[in-house]
């Protein structure tokens, strides 16, 4: 049984683990903590830059994020820290001082950047399309629609993918002991490391991964709790109580000489309208007029274009020919956001916000 004497003096040496134990916990977790978190957080603001400009319409900002995402996620992690760490040594020790310690978080936020961009597009091109339609209806600037509305639904659906990422920069940590830090700015993989080397025994890196595995497997099972309310809701429904109360039948007061109130505004009035998709022509030469204060209700066939007709009114497309006159005014004369702030939308799938509430819907 000389082997299995052999394996626990390596591996379970338990006085070689407690002498290590306080500097694993005072500083090794610590530094290991601030490595993961600041460059989480700048990857977190490098990765947004990325995923807007990666879904940009313009090839100036699509291109370097895309280039910017290829380099840094085919190139070792080792080889960016290294690279950024050695090669910006000079520049770093007139900035930060002698310590490498703040070009390491440097070369991680940049890889974590990368992927982090990459997250947060596929979030935000996961948004139906509708949203952003939505928006422009409320007359919603583009930007406004991005920060208030696309983005937030965007991050929530990608939070399980940020914790991973964070979990990954946990572990990269390790890597940073190849640029020599100084013994108060040492991880938990060089604590250990350090003591494995002067005692000839493992035990102390063996405790350095039970470290990790403490940081990592709790965050994993939160990652499962994240993804799982996200995907089933937040809570289980309960019972629901009728706020209801049965009222006797209406009676109506007016007098029955009493006049209607009279409606000024609202006219609209459609001339000649015509609308294609490419080749495919959806309105010809539509005509169509509108009192104030009365309804109308346009009625065909589904694809006979009754949504486009309604998308026209508010230019959330753009007509080929023809105009439309709201209260005598013509509409492509307006401005977008101007005549969306004059005519109300309701969408036949209704398009609601599920990053707020009912009544903030509503108000909106």
């Amino acid at each position: 049984m000389d082997w299995l004497s052999n394996l626990q003096r390596s591996f379970f040496d338990w006085d070689a683990m407690a002498s290590v134990l306080p500097s694993l916990l005072t500083v090794g977790l610590k530094n290991t903590l601030i490595l993961a978190a600041a460059s989480t957080v700048l990857g977190i603001l490098i990765g947004m830059v990325l995923a807007v400009m990666g879904i940009s319409r313009s090839a100036w900002l699509r291109i370097p994020a895309r280039v910017y995402t290829d380099i840094f996620r085919g190139l070792p992690a080792i080889l960016t820290i290294l690279l950024i760490g050695q090669g910006f040594a000079r520049i770093g020790r007139e900035i930060f001082g002698p310590s490498p310690y703040p070009l390491g978080i440097l070369a991680l936020s940049l890889i974590a950047g990368a992927y982090i961009g990459e997250i947060f597009r596929s979030g935000i091109q996961s948004v139906e399309s509708g949203q952003m339609e939505a928006c422009r209806a409320l007359s919603m600037s583009y930007s406004q629609g991005m920060r208030l509305i696309v983005v937030p639904q965007g991050i929530r659906r990608v939070l399980p993918a940020l914790v991973n990422q964070f979990i990954g920069n946990v572990k990269d940590s390790s890597l940073v002991y190849f640029l020599g830090l100084l013994a108060s700015e040492r991880e938990i993989f060089r604590i250990g490391q350090d003591q494995a080397v002067v005692t000839g025994n493992l035990s102390p890196l063996l405790l350095a991964g039970m470290f990790y595995l403490i940081i990592t497997v709790p965050l994993t099972h939160v990652v499962n709790t994240i993804d799982n309310r996200l995907r089933l809701g937040k809570q289980k429904p309960g019972g629901v109580v009728s706020g209801l109360v049965e009222v006797g039948e209406l009676k109506d007061t007016a007098s029955p000489g009493a006049a209607r109130p009279t409606i000024k505004a609202g006219s609209l009035e459609v001339s000649d309208l015509d609308m294609a998709y490419g080749e495919l022509q959806v309105l010809k030469e539509i005509r169509l007029k509108v009192e104030p204060g009365t309804v109308t209700c346009v009625i065909g066939p589904s694809g006979s274009g009754k949504s486009t007709l309604l998308r026209c009114l508010n230019r959330l497309v753009e007509p080929k020919a023809g105009d439309v006159l709201l209260d005598g005014q013509s509409i492509l004369a307006m401005k977008p956001e101007m005549l969306r702030r004059r005519v109300g939308m309701v969408f036949q799938h209704f398009n609601l916000f599920p990053n707020h509430t009912a009544i903030e819907n509503v108000m909106l």
